[in-house]
Formats: C-alpha cells, structure tokens, sequence
C-alpha cells in the first residue's frame, strides 16, 4: 500500500471538516458531547493549512494529520483517516513518519475517551499525562526512556 503526505492547501478545508465529523462521530456521541455545527467550526477555526498534511493512499486523499510546536511541544492533531482504511497499517506508518521527524522537545496529543486511537498511540510509544471526563492527554516517551 503506497502512503504519501502531501502538503494541505486552503482548498482541502470542505472535506476535512466532512472527514472529522464523520470520525469523531460515534465517540462523540457515546460522550454526549457531539453537536453537528460545533464538530466541524472546531476544526475550520483551527485548520492551517502549513501545520497540515494530507494522507493519501494509492494517489487518493484519505486523511489529514496537523503537527503544531507550541514553544518545546509538537502537538499532534487532527489526526483523522477515512474509517474504510482504519486498522489496515496507515495510521501506524503515517504516526511512525512524523514522529520521526526531528523535534527537540516533547510530542503530545489527546485522544477522546474510549477512542480506539488510544490503542495506536499506546502501540507506538504514548503514555497518559492526565484524563478528564472527556479527554485523555498523551506524551510519546523519549527514545532514552523506553
């Protein structure tokens, strides 16, 4: 299976916003917390397009992941991936190739409680900082720590 990212233009926003909604749908609602309007103006009001990196498969687009530093922290977010194409490897290449990536400091993500996501994470490396009733913060352990 060919995986490539490519840079993210304005343009992608339409079907980003689509692709979340469609994603975070089920565990939104399992929390109560999903609203039809709210779950896509997050991710407009968030999306930029020079933190953010399409995933295509075989030439097609199939997700996005955003990386953002905020001072010693690379954020990780806005990972999504078509469900069709969920535990086939992609997400696991895909969070492989970017936290390969030179970076000095920490990679953070959260993760919404009882996400299948927490597993991958968990595979890869992240451990659990802090959770509430919704939220479940993660720091990939440095190399010399494992």
């Amino acid at each position: 299976m060919h995986i490539s990212l490519r840079p993210s233009i304005p343009q992608d926003i339409d079907w980003l916003v689509e692709l979340r909604a469609r994603v975070l749908r089920a565990d939104l609602e399992r929390l109560g917390r999903y609203d039809e309007r709210r779950v896509r103006e997050r991710m407009r009001r968030s999306f930029n397009p020079e933190w953010t990196r399409i995933i295509s498969v075989a030439g097609s687009d199939v997700g996005c992941i955003t990386t953002r530093t905020d001072g010693p922290v690379r954020w990780i977010e806005h990972f999504y991936l078509e469900p069709a194409l969920q535990g086939r490897g992609v997400g696991s290449e895909v969070l492989r190739r970017v936290a390969a990536e030179a970076f000095t400091g920490s990679t953070r993500l959260n993760v919404l409680q009882g996400s299948a996501a927490r597993r991958l994470y968990e595979r890869h490396g992240f451990i659990t900082d802090s959770e509430d009733d919704v939220d479940v913060y993660m720091t990939l352990k440095s190399p010399d720590h494992a």
